[in-house]
């Protein structure tokens, strides 16, 4: 896309603009637009600075635009100076084949002269006028608190108000109005210089303004005319984001407060809390009912640590009411479509009165807007400051765990003074760090809702797996306790560390009790999904699998074994997360895990360790039923 940029003098100073329709911009200046206030009847004047540039060279000249008392003196030579300046580094970028045809098509500055704009342009009537603010305003309701590419633009407003007519006029009028901002979908970070001074050279890579990846990948583009337009890769199954892509996106209102005090007693009567979930949620209500500390380090951040199958998703219901009861927006987002989908039911009955969107890749509500919204967190990338409250489910799993674009995301969707809840059974270490020394507020939930202690791991010496694929047969002593968890009716999730080894682990299971209806699966497997199902019905027994079924699958008696579990692709969390399948459901409470394998390590101890603390601490708050030995 190109661009015209100009320069405007208000009142106070000078200021920088974009344009996508000067039509618009003259009419705001010149005619019966908001822009003449203030001028006491005479004119502003306005410079063009470009015409036709890449959006992104426009967007530089803008971002980077500072004021100077000069520029009342300079005349069309000068500031076209300060244009080659500041796209100096830009042409640079091209095939120097290329570069002297910029340079000759930047050479367009001129200050606009009133006069001759009256002749040459029709203003428009009061009522065009009357009727492009009804489109703006419309526009601007459609695209508050998200951030969105022309095309996504043109989408929602397809759906939203059945056509995209005259939507960059209004656009443009938005932006006038301070309620929209139009960005480049790349951009250079900002130039640390003192105010007044040139930027000299361009020393970093662009950033996507969606996902906040660096983007080092350029090609030539038709759209702008540029050779080496550059595009960011990180988040190109969202749409590409061009250097001279246009995102916009429109201003949230200011962020609200949890109307509720924190009382557990309030949340344990509505919602049916246990004790530990209702002194978790106390405590989080509290956090939510705090001022905004302020400043730039964005918004506040709560951990809930609780164990699996302590019942997090109840946990977050009362904090959710207390956002929601003030007029405020909420958000969970969760790593996984599938989590997306078994959410939205429970959601929807919890909040019958409110509007529940769910939004995941190929979403049929990815353009409507709810109170509560539910998304995967890739789905994040079209918000900007939109949340009041922002819940992060699993925090520390595929894909959200290690990936600075979602969080990125993430951050950018809540409001500045907003507020975070993390929750996780196993937080990253740095966030553990910071919880443990005071700069991160948490809760622990200690104890599932059934008031049981957590299963602890139990040691079982056997060789390895590749070992036993070898030599074609099984260990005895894990057969002898497999058979003991089928014999006593537990379902059994069996993991193994590689995708390859299931099927001729199975093989060899199979083969050691042959009566025994079993299957393997993985994140490979088409059939995955009907296989879980069958394994929840009983219609299977035993499951090999890997730990794509670490999380999100509860069965109500199963027994957890995981073979080479001192496997490098087991750390502390993912050990905790299988073990966490067992002992769910209090009618089978001290379900069996095992940990299988020729050494101990220390993934499995530290993995033994908070199993055992977070026992301890149950213990000790009164959140078990029953004595510790």
């Amino acid at each position: 896309m190109q661009m015209i940029v100009y320069a405007v003098r208000t009142p106070d100073t000078w200021r920088c603009y974009l344009s996508l329709d000067m039509r618009v911009d003259l009419q705001w200046w010149y005619g019966d637009g908001e822009g003449r206030k203030g001028f006491s009847g005479r004119p502003p004047r306005i410079v063009i600075l470009a015409s036709s540039i890449p959006l992104g060279w426009a967007a530089s000249i803008r971002d980077t635009f500072r004021p100077l008392q000069e520029m009342d003196q300079w005349d069309a030579g000068e500031w076209q100076c300060y244009v080659d300046k500041q796209i100096a580094s830009c042409i640079s970028e091209e095939p120097e084949r290329n570069q002297a045809r910029w340079r000759a098509a930047t050479q367009d500055v001129h200050v606009l002269d009133e006069r001759a704009v009256l002749s040459g342009w029709t203003p428009s009537t009061r009522e065009e006028w009357a009727g492009l603010m009804r489109q703006a305003e419309q526009l601007i309701c459609a695209i508050e608190g998200r951030a969105l590419l022309a095309g996504e633009v043109e989408a929602l407003l397809a759906e939203a108000a059945g056509g995209t007519g005259g939507w960059r006029s209004a656009a443009q009028l938005g932006v006038l109005l301070g309620r929209l901002r139009m960005e480049a979908g790349l951009a250079e970070p900002a130039p640390r210089v003192p105010p007044g001074r040139l930027r000299r050279s361009r020393a970093m890579a662009p950033r996507c303004r969606r996902c906040g990846s660096e983007a080092r990948s350029r090609t030539a583009c038709a759209a702008c005319g540029s050779a080496a337009c550059a595009y960011c890769e990180a988040c190109l199954a969202m749409g590409r984001s061009r250097a001279c892509t246009l995102l916009l996106h429109g201003a949230a209102g200011p962020a609200v407060r949890g109307t509720a005090g924190g009382s557990p007693t309030a949340a344990l009567g509505r919602w049916g809390l246990s004790a530990a979930q209702s002194a978790a949620a106390g405590a989080a209500l509290r956090f939510l009912a705090e001022p905004p500390a302020g400043g730039s380090a964005g918004p506040a951040r709560f951990l809930i640590w609780a164990v699996t199958g302590a019942g997090k998703t109840e946990m977050i219901f009362p904090l959710l009411q207390a956002v929601l009861d003030a007029g405020g927006r909420v958000l969970v987002a969760a790593p996984r479509r599938d989590v997306v989908l078994e959410l939205a039911p429970r959601l929807s009955k919890a909040f019958p009165d409110e509007q529940v969107i769910t939004l995941y890749g190929g979403s049929p509500e990815r353009w409507k807007r709810g109170s509560i919204t539910l998304a995967t967190t890739h789905q994040l990338l079209r918000f900007r400051e939109a949340f009041d409250l922002v819940v992060i489910d699993e925090i520390d799993a595929f894909p959200y765990h290690n990936d600075p674009m979602l969080a990125y995301a993430a951050r950018n969707a809540c409001k500045k003074e907003g507020k975070y809840i993390y929750l996780s059974a196993t937080p990253p270490a740095p966030l553990q760090r910071e919880a443990a020394r005071g700069r991160l507020p948490h809760a622990k939930v200690p104890a599932r809702f059934h008031g049981h202690p957590l299963p602890v791991p139990r040691k079982l010496k056997i060789f390895p797996v590749h070992r036993c694929l070898q030599q074609r047969r099984l260990p005895l002593p894990l057969v002898r306790s497999l058979r003991a968890s089928l014999s006593r009716g537990a379902q059994v999730f069996l993991f193994v560390s590689r995708i390859r080894h299931i099927a001729p682990f199975l093989e060899l299971l199979q083969q050691a009790m042959p009566d025994m209806p079993m299957e393997g699966t993985s994140s490979v497997d088409p059939a995955r999904a009907d296989k879980v199902m069958a394994f929840r019905h009983r219609e299977i027994r035993l499951l090999v699998t890997t730990t794509i079924l670490e999380r999100g699958v509860t069965v109500p008696k199963s027994d957890v074994y995981i073979v080479d579990a001192n496997s490098d692709l087991f750390d502390e969390a993912a050990l905790i997360q299988m073990a966490g399948r067992a002992g769910r459901s209090k009618d089978d409470p001290a379900g069996r895990v095992v940990f299988a394998a020729p050494q101990w390590t220390r993934s499995q101890s530290l993995a033994v360790r908070q199993i055992k603390q977070m026992n301890r601490i149950a213990g000790k708050g009164g959140y078990l039923r029953i004595e510790l030995t």
